[in-house]
């Protein structure tokens, strides 16, 4: 059997190809900007369309449909299917063939925006479900069983759930009562875990398409060497319609995929079988180390995962006891040449690679250097304010149907407090949405935002970072 079937049948593409009389434009790299050729040169002979030995990815039959039979092997899944635009093609293609127009599905409040998109695309009618909060950490987790049941009661002809599971933090729940819980009445659930693609290995948390969940898309970009946009969406359950999401996946995703990414899909799934026993080992190793190395620093914290949650020991979150907030320190690292994953108004957040961490002894000088700048700030006056709602389940004030027949307009984020959001307010990353589009705005969330704004928060849907479009009702 071919170990990475898509890689080699390019290569072999490669080797018979003279002339190329075929999209796209560059022509196998002979026609490129000279100033940036030699970057590019040596991949762009793989940069080629459905041709003759390469398969199709909206109809497989060739070496992409025997490259997504390996990852559904080696995942331990019933199908598997490669995605050119990240989990958020994964969300989408998911919600679209899972539910009808009109359902009520249950979904977690600290979803990503991409699944706020796919509800209105499908027109369902949200019931969202307000996540636990970890006050010392400062974030969202998980929802609870709890709350879910009392959904249930309150929305008895729900058709599923969308979890977020693991959290942007790393932080995983076990949602098998919650999965059936969801399929005792009848429902389907779907989960983003589009920070797991490594899940499933040795000593790394278990993935929730084994914990009773009938779909997930796994960011394969986030953890594993692939491509950026590169992504997995695996299947385990007879509830989901194939026909129905190979259809919806073929309506959100290119019609000229890149090759490069889904070779390099292809690839991922090759690096991790090949990965030992002792190297994970190792890499676990490597974890603890720089999590305690860090921790040990003055004016560092390193969080751990609360109670009923289990860490990916791939994120450290990190806090500082000192006057400055996680937009501010993560600056402090990106002068040194240290780029993060995302900062918040407390934490930064480190993704550790699934190998040896490079130049480690120049990045504890790194750390070393900035434990020693934060004594120039003043102590924390932390108030234990956090950024969360209180109601547990929530409803959309205007359905996705009525929005698309009432007209919008500008207004100053400070004087919208009783209006509906006409655009979600989301801080970017993590991409978790502050005001949902359709909710109806509170000082509480007016509050919020200005917390983060003064923090340093990046936003998607403001103008200028001073107004937002809210439905014009009169």
């Amino acid at each position: 059997m071919k170990q990475a079937p898509l890689y080699e049948a390019l290569l072999n593409h490669i080797d018979s190809n003279k002339w190329s009389f075929h999209v796209p434009g560059h022509k196998n790299g002979h026609l490129f900007e000279k100033m940036a050729a030699p970057f590019f040169q040596s991949v762009l002979p793989m940069d080629v369309t459905e041709l003759t030995g390469l398969d199709d990815l909206h109809h497989p039959e060739g070496p992409i449909l025997e490259a997504q039979k390996l990852v559904a092997s080696f995942y331990q899944v019933e199908k598997s299917y490669f995605l050119v635009g990240g989990s958020t093609a994964g969300n989408l293609a998911m919600i679209l063939s899972a539910f009808l127009d009109g359902d009520i599905v249950l979904v977690q409040r600290n979803c990503h925006k991409s699944v706020l998109n796919g509800l209105e695309l499908a027109g369902i009618t949200p019931v969202f479900l307000q996540p636990e909060f970890d006050e010392d950490g400062g974030y969202p987790l998980g929802v609870s069983l709890q709350t879910v049941r009392q959904a249930v009661e309150l929305y008895p002809d729900v058709k599923g759930v969308i979890l977020t599971n693991p959290t942007y933090y790393g932080l995983q729940q076990d949602i098998s009562d919650i999965a059936e819980l969801i399929h005792g009445v009848g429902g389907i659930v779907l989960v983003d875990e589009a920070h797991g693609a490594h899940f499933g290995l040795k000593d790394m948390p278990k993935s929730a398409i084994h914990n009773g969940a009938d779909m997930v898309v796994q960011s394969a970009h986030k953890t594993l060497p692939a491509l950026t946009m590169g992504a997995y969406l695996h299947v385990n359950s007879k509830r989901v319609d194939i026909q129905r999401l190979s259809h919806a996946l073929q309506m959100v995703q290119s019609s000229s995929p890149s090759y490069l990414i889904m070779a390099s899909l292809d690839l991922s799934r090759l690096f991790l079988e090949n990965i030992s026993d002792i190297e994970l080992d190792n890499i676990m190793n490597q974890t603890v180390k720089i999590r305690k190395f860090i921790d040990s620093l003055p004016h560092f914290q390193v969080k751990a995962a609360p109670s009923g949650y289990v860490l990916d020991p791939l994120k450290v979150t990190v806090q500082t006891d000192r006057e400055i907030s996680g937009y501010e320190l993560q600056r402090l690292f990106e002068k040194e040449g240290l780029f993060t994953e995302l900062a918040d108004d407390r934490n930064v957040l480190f993704v550790l690679p699934l190998g040896p961490i490079p130049h480690l002894e120049d990045l504890k000088k790194v750390f070393k250097k900035i434990s020693n700048q934060l004594q120039n700030y003043e102590p924390s006056e932390h108030n234990g304010e956090t950024i969360h709602a209180l109601s547990s389940v929530t409803k959309l004030t205007i359905s996705y149907q009525e929005m698309k027949r009432i007209k919008v307009k500008p207004i100053s984020i400070e004087a919208a407090e009783g209006l509906i959001a006409a655009d979600a307010i989301i801080p970017y990353p993590p991409g978790i949405p502050l005001i949902a589009k359709g909710e109806q705005i509170t000082s509480k969330h007016i509050h919020q935002f200005s917390l983060l704004k003064k923090k340093g928060a990046r936003f998607q849907g403001t103008i200028g970072h001073e107004q937002m479009y809210v439905f014009d009702r009169t």
